[in-house]
């Protein structure tokens, strides 16, 4: 009965220091071992651990991505366009030996802190810089902008054994005091940018109408000139028929041509011509030799 007594505590002892010695690691932990301060096991897999009861200390921390929303800030791209921007950030603690060492017991919310301050300091130097404009940001182009935000974050918080899985922004607006006075700067903007367009217009304008003024000016040259050669060429064969009929027989040539002005001078309404009796336009109907003339032909 009295070892009884003693075997009880005893046992008792010792379940409490096994089953203080043993500690769980799960799926959504990752877990340092420490020893007055020091490390002494790292455990990154989920499973059974076991320490030293009393002496080691077990600390837990996240496996599972963490995220950090910003507060707003401005920002002012290459055009001078100042811009309201927040965001947030999703991160894990990648190596917690790194993180212990330099956030310290405190690690969660000094890396909130310090993390918070790189992501804005990172927003300010990329959308900062040069050829970056607020249609930039605008623009699909922004995904590009969020990844080399991720990158240089990224390799900052490397040295708080963190790793950046993504950064989106989320807010990008023109703060109320400056949005009438952008939007009339838009404005202004837009407004020369359709005058110039325009001037371009007519400046192309009067090239297509000079040239085509002068293509018309060509082209009607061309065909005046071929219509004089024309004409040269067809008063040249009319007279060589003219010729070539005169000489055949002159007297009946002549005699031809009296007919035809008579004809020519006595058309229309007025029958009546006043003229010298002895005038030569009426020869052939004075005198009967051209009709002997022909009747001998």
């Amino acid at each position: 009965m009295r070892a009884a007594n003693y075997l009880i505590p005893i046992l008792v002892i010792a379940i409490v220091g096994v089953l203080s010695s043993i500690f769980i690691v799960d799926e959504r932990e990752k877990a340092l071992v420490l020893r007055f301060g020091q490390i002494k096991q790292e455990r990154y897999e989920p499973g059974i651990g076991f320490k030293l009861p009393i002496l080691d200390e077990v600390v837990r921390f996240e496996d599972r991505i963490l995220s950090l929303e910003t507060d707003t800030i401005e920002v002012t791209p290459a055009d001078d366009r100042r811009l309201v921007v927040d965001a947030f950030v999703l991160y894990r603690i990648d190596d917690i030996v790194q993180f212990r060492q330099a956030l310290g017991a405190d690690g969660e919310r000094q890396a909130a802190i310090q993390l918070d301050d790189i992501l804005n300091g990172q927003i300010r130097a990329v959308l900062g810089s040069d050829g970056v404009t607020s249609n930039t940001i605008l623009s699909p182009e922004r995904s590009a902008l969020m990844e080399d935000i991720r990158q240089r974050v990224d390799s900052r918080a490397e040295a708080l054994g963190l790793s950046v899985v993504d950064v989106r922004l989320r807010q990008t607006n023109l703060p109320e005091q400056n949005f009438d006075a952008t939007l009339q700067r838009m404005i202004a903007e837009r407004e020369r940018e359709a005058t110039d367009e325009r001037a371009r217009g007519r400046e192309a304008a009067q090239r297509v109408t000079a040239l085509a003024d002068r293509t018309y000016e060509e082209i009607l040259s061309e065909a005046r000139r071929d219509a004089r050669i024309i004409e040269g060429e067809a008063d040249a064969e009319r007279n060589r028929i003219f010729a070539e009929a005169y000489n055949q027989d002159p007297e009946f040539f002549e005699f031809y041509r009296s007919l035809a002005a008579y004809e020519l001078s006595l058309k229309g309404e007025n029958s009546t011509m006043v003229m010298s009796p002895d005038s030569e336009f009426f020869n052939y109907l004075k005198s009967d030799q051209g009709s002997r003339s022909v009747e001998g032909d």
